[in-house]
């Protein structure tokens, strides 16, 4: 898949902060199995099992401990892993939605010496409209953390995230810290983390580049920092080091050029005394099409190229070969063994580079892997096999087992025991950043999602990855909309970004399905919401760009072979079915504050209610399920809105003061409305609730160690079983919950 994440993770030219020291928080917990809410009551959260979906950009194997390691995601946390199980544990969760900035991990830290210990540095973006960076720090693996918030902000979710750990403990000094940032230099702290200031003697200097430090590494006792705010001229230093912790220099004789512009990531391999460097000409993940690999003989320093290929060549089909080098692991138990990744490598493909010989000579894994993805079957992207894979950059050897190799690539992680056989390591990490959610009311699949990047699946267990992988016919990338029939749910409709069209159907409650014959015009560059009426015999497909333009709705009768405009639906508007009566839709025209009805299956839109909330405040119109006419409309700061009579008129909700998101499922025992499920506030804190009396009073579903950042997007109701709710979030994949009985 080459789909951008333009939602999510758009790179972003940051603005310069100030450095200041920082505050401490007190210790937090994130792992529950299941906690008490606010009231007493108990639910159970899970992950649904997709497996992985997201860019891993780091991965740290604990130097003093067999089988520990840790793994960091640009915006959906951080994890230990667990040997014995074989599966990650998420450490991240506790973090809330007014830190939701802070579910992007920048770099992990451990101590070779208290192996306890362990460090996080957390920011997503760098930019003036995101909060400050903070940094975690442990003593007992992540189990409980103790907080530090910065004065600066950080950029995991930015151009080089896949870069080095800019987080490292001193050789010389376990309660020394540095941390390398991308506007405010490097960062030095002398009480293990708790607070920090401005390193002195540091040389280098920020630019608008927002790169800054890119990796921090220990060379026995001195410390070397990549700098990634260099021009590549000759002359022009991209690596500094410090002996004593105070004295910083640019190390002589470092490689110059387009191809060792940027220096991503390093390793040190102990026995030999040599400093491996990854370069590429941009700091990518995407971007580079020109980089080498160089090694540093620290005794002498010496340089020596030692790059496997160098870009610029032609594949087979005549392509450009350009990419560039990203991860970088040398062998703990053998000198001179080492292994490297291309990254950005589109025509011919990113593979890993192994050596034994200190890069004397070089063997390509990909040419020997073999690859087994039935645990994770949406890795075929649609095809007959994987990939080996894109976006190389996490690459790690493990130091007790030299053929445990692991690298990261945009959607997983793969591991080896063998250096042939690859299968993804990647059980109980979730990064998917979900945007769509249905609940069948009958059929196989208690769900269907709609993920970014992904697309949509079909949830045949909720804890195993599901069989058909991604929906195809055609693939797609990033889901914009998904929409079942409320009175046929055999029928199901989705849209999304793609390069063979963005739109099918499907009449088997969306086990397989059939392309739209044809699609209007915009379709293929702002693709938007759709939606079925309740007998699935007319679509209305909304479309706006990701720059916030916006066009006019679509509507077909006929599966989408042919489609006419409507001009009166409010442009930029996401299409509501009534899932009772077939004649009716809706639509909220958010620049007016007016809710508009279709009594004609969509062709013509009029305005009913008026007067409501309106700007750019972020807005959810909701239908209750097998009911005509009962809308819900969720208000992001002013509450909840309810309307009785298909839109004529509203009441605002006493019981909340900020609606995200809403959603229906099985009414409990006794009673006969369904069972409400939000993301808001009814008090002082933004958290998810249920409401068995029609939004009279809300019970407190989640708790403090299960929080997710942010989880505005959707939620909903399993109509078959109560209690049970899928919450949407953005880069922990989706949760569910039950009642704990």
């Amino acid at each position: 898949m080459r789909t951008p994440r333009l939602s999510r993770r758009a790179v972003l030219a940051g603005s310069a902060a100030t450095v200041a020291a920082t505050a401490v928080s007190g210790v937090v917990s994130p792992v529950a199995v299941a906690a008490p809410a606010a009231d007493g009551s108990a639910y159970r959260w899970r992950n649904v099992v997709v497996g992985g979906t997201g860019f891993v950009t780091g991965v740290l194997f604990h130097p003093s401990v067999r089988g520990l390691a840790y793994a960091r995601t640009d915006i959906g946390g951080a994890y230990r892993w667990d040997d014995r199980a074989g599966r990650w544990t998420p450490l991240t969760d506790h973090l809330g939605w007014d830190d939701w900035n802070l579910l992007g991990v920048e770099a992990i830290a451990v101590d070779p010496a208290h192996p306890g210990r362990v460090y996080l540095a957390l920011g997503t973006y760098a930019q003036s409209w995101a909060g400050n960076g903070a940094v975690l720090r442990s003593e007992d693996r992540g189990a409980t953390w103790s907080r530090a918030d910065l004065d600066v902000k950080l950029g995991a979710n930015e151009d080089g995230r896949g870069a080095g750990e800019r987080l490292l403990v001193d050789p010389r000094d376990s309660d020394t810290l540095w941390l390398g940032t991308r506007h405010d230099g490097l960062l030095k702290s002398t009480d293990r983390g708790a607070t920090w200031a401005a390193a002195s003697g540091f040389p280098a200097k920020p630019s608008a580049s927002g790169q800054g430090v890119m990796f921090l590494v220990a060379v026995g006792r001195a410390v070397y920092a990549g700098w990634g705010d260099g021009d590549g001229t000759p002359g022009t230093a991209n690596l500094y080091r410090t002996a004593d912790g105070t004295a910083w220099e640019a190390v002589p004789g470092q490689p110059s050029g387009t191809a060792a512009k940027v220096p991503i990531r390093a390793a040190y391999d102990t026995h030999t005394r040599e400093l491996y460097v990854t370069y590429a000409n941009a700091p990518g993940p995407n971007g580079q099409s020109d980089g080498s690999v160089h090694k540093l003989r620290t005794a002498t320093g010496k340089w020596a190229d030692v790059t496997p290929v160098k870009p610029g060549g032609t594949t087979g089909d005549g392509s450009a070969d350009t990419f560039g080098y990203g991860g970088v692991a040398v062998d703990a138990r053998r000198p001179g063994t080492l292994a490297v990744s291309t990254n950005n490598r589109w025509a011919d493909v990113d593979t890993v580079y192994r050596t034994t010989n200190g890069g004397r000579t070089w063997t390509s894994l990909k040419d020997a892997a073999v690859f087994d993805v039935s645990e994770t079957p949406y890795l075929k992207w649609g095809d007959d096999k994987p990939k080996f894979g894109w976006w190389i950059q996490a690459l790690a050897v493990d130091p007790y087992d030299s053929k445990h190799i692991v690298y990261g690539t945009g959607a997983t992680l793969y591991g080896t025991r063998d250096l042939k056989r690859w299968a993804p390591q990647i059980r109980g990490l979730e990064e998917a950043s979900v945007v769509q959610l249905v609940s069948p009311p009958a059929g196989e699949a208690h769900l269907l999602s709609g993920s970014r990047d992904i697309g949509v699946m079909y949830h045949e267990r909720l804890t195993a990855s599901p069989a058909r992988g991604m929906a195809t016919n055609p693939v797609s990338g990033s889901a914009t909309g998904l929409a079942q029939a409320g009175a046929r749910p055999s029928y199901v409709v989705r849209a999304g970004w793609g390069d063979n069209g963005n739109g099918a159907y499907s009449n088997d409650g969306g086990q397989t399905w059939a392309p739209f014959e044809a699609q209007p015009d915009i379709a293929k560059d702002a693709p938007g919401p759709i939606a079925t009426n309740a007998d699935g015999s007319a679509l209305l497909w909304s479309f706006a760009h990701w720059d916030g333009t916006k066009y006019a709705a679509h509507r077909s009768t006929d599966n989408g072979t042919t489609w006419s405009e409507i001009s009166s639906f409010p442009k930029g508007a996401t299409p509501v079915a009534d899932p009772a009566d077939p004649a009716l839709f809706y639509a909220y025209d958010t620049d007016t504050g007016t809710l508009l009805a279709s009594t004609d299956s969509g062709r013509s839109f009029t305005a009913r209610a008026g007067g409501l909330p309106s700007g750019d405040a972020q807005f959810k119109l909701v239908a209750a399920p097998a009911r005509s006419g009962d809308l819900w409309l969720s208000v992001k700061w002013n509450g909840l809105y309810r309307s009785t009579d298909g839109g004529v008129s509203f009441s605002k909700v006493a019981s909340c003061w900020a609606s995200y998101t809403l959603g229906f499922g099985r009414a409990a025992d006794g009673a006969d409305y369904p069972a409400i499920y939000q993301v808001g506030s009814t008090d002082t804190i933004t958290a998810v609730y249920r409401s068995d009396d029609e939004a009279k009073t809300w019970t407190r579903i989640n708790d403090d160690a299960h929080q997710w950042g942010w989880t505005g997007e959707v939620i909903v109701g399993d109509p078959r079983v109560y209690g049970r709710v899928y919450l949407a979030t953005n880069g922990r994949g989706i949760q569910y919950g039950e009642p704990v009985r």
